[in-house]
């Protein structure tokens, strides 16, 4: 059974720190291999490149004009990348926020994601209190946040968390403060088979 895991959430939440912690765990436990696809990794120089190109400010990511242009090609080529990935044998853990493909319950149509029904589909929402995930996003001082922590009133309006019918769906994991027994059991659920 080849896997797809998607880690999603809000900027500051630590969601590609927590599926990178988990990321050998999952594979001793399910003896399959897997790749890593993180947004960021695989088109964070394109798009800084793309953006700066449109507005002088390549970091200019959370701008009206990246968000209507520049964001759907980005997460569909995540997508089809995981896609070519599953149907070669290989599992795949997807690191992105994916809000909007969460909230539109994206990650669970296969024929979106295009893939077949022998593959497991999980989706962990990573989440923190918004005053939380500020202060993580200031501390860590990446220049791709910037337009966020200037514009956050704008910014937090685009924030959401998932309604219980939603939440049924998606693996839910509070961040703030977990522990390697919260962890464990994350795990568990993630390579659980129902």
């Amino acid at each position: 059974m080849k896997h797809l895991l998607f880690f999603c959430g809000h900027a500051g939440t630590g969601k590609t720190t927590l599926a990178k912690r988990l990321f050998a765990p999952l594979m001793h436990e399910t003896g399959e291999p897997f790749c890593l696809l993180d947004k960021d990794t695989l088109y964070g120089a394109y798009s800084a490149a793309a953006i700066g190109a449109l507005t002088g400010d390549p970091h200019d990511r959370d701008s009206p004009l990246f968000i209507k242009h520049l964001r759907d090609p980005e997460y569909r080529s995540l997508v089809d990348t995981a896609a070519e990935n599953l149907a070669l044998g290989v599992s795949v853990v997807v690191v992105a926020p994916l809000s909007r493909e969460v909230r539109e319950r994206r990650l669970f149509d296969r024929a979106w994601l295009g893939i077949d029904d022998d593959v497991t589909i999980r989706v962990v929402w990573v989440h923190v209190g918004e005053d939380v995930a500020r202060e993580r996003i200031a501390a860590r001082a990446e220049p791709n946040d910037a337009y966020k922590l200037a514009h956050w009133e704008d910014y937090r309006q685009r924030l959401f968390f998932p309604d219980d019918a939603l939440a049924a769906d998606l693996l839910m994991f509070d961040n703030t403060a977990s522990t390697a027994e919260d962890e464990a059991r994350l795990l568990a659920r993630l390579v659980a088979h129902t």
